[in-house]
């Protein structure tokens, strides 16, 4: 099996290393990573500026490194690193969660997505903390993916139909489980925080913190919240088809 990994974190992040380690069991691996966190990139790619690629030393893998997004990434790997095609990319594991709503912004979620785009199987991977200021513990989802690998990498998927996964940063031990759930909502508080520079003048940061509601039933932020691994398809087709098919009820409607 030919696989390629990438993430948002950057090519020294400990999530991309720890993927490396399982990966490198099931098949031949290629990683192709930005030089530098760029995470909340959602699914851009670099239009206007040349891309820089550095072949790098990565525990006797053949990697390299982007000046650019992950999206860059994929496509370069696709170029240089696996011009003939690859049949597996992995994105993560981020150094923090994917969860509901976050998709639409995330970097990692961007790596796998644009996999799927190229027709490869496509698996993004994410670490949750569920207490703040705990250990990501990146060796926990090293080790369930490593259980679980058939799992993530070989179901029967629709085309442009790739897998989000949560895993709860617990001891191994810990973790209850996975469950293949939807999205649910994390939603950002105080999105836009108002700050002073030393001149008094007003600056604005973005972030703030996450509300989360595992309260909701069965998503994958009620999932993760109880300790489980949350398993979510996610399809490229954001088309509301059923909405789709009432509009054109209501359009047939008026011309008759």
């Amino acid at each position: 099996m030919r696989i390629l990994l990438t993430n948002d974190d950057g090519i020294d992040a400990p999530g991309l290393r720890a993927l490396a380690g399982v990966a490198r069991e099931f098949g031949e691996v290629k990683v192709v990573a930005p030089d530098r966190e760029r995470s909340a990139c959602a699914h851009a790619m670099t239009m206007r500026d040349p891309l820089r690629v550095q072949s790098v030393a990565y525990d006797g893998l053949e990697a390299m490194v982007v000046n650019g997004l992950p999206v860059d990434c994929v496509n370069v790997a696709l170029t240089l690193a696996w011009p003939d095609g690859c049949d597996l990319v992995l994105s993560g594991f981020n150094n923090g969660p994917n969860l509901g709503f976050d998709v639409t912004y995330s970097g990692t979620v961007a790596g796998a997505m644009e996999g799927v785009i190229n027709g490869i199987r496509s698996v993004a991977l994410s670490m949750v903390a569920i207490v703040e200021g705990a250990p990501m513990h990146f060796d926990t989802g090293a080790a369930w993916l490593r259980d679980n690998w058939s799992l993530a990498t070989g179901l029967d998927l629709p085309t442009g139909t790739f897998l989000n996964i949560n895993v709860p940063a617990l001891a191994y031990p810990e973790v209850q489980g996975h469950r293949f759930v939807p999205m649910g909502k994390r939603i950002w508080e105080d999105r836009v925080e108002e700050r002073r520079d030393p001149w008094g003048r007003a600056y604005y940061w973005q972030g703030g913190a996450t509300m989360l509601h595992p309260t909701d039933p069965d998503t994958d932020v009620a999932a993760v919240s109880s300790g489980h691994v949350s398993i979510t398809p996610i399809s490229i087709d954001w088309t509301d088809h059923s909405t789709l098919t009432q509009l054109a009820r209501l359009a047939a409607v008026s011309r008759s």
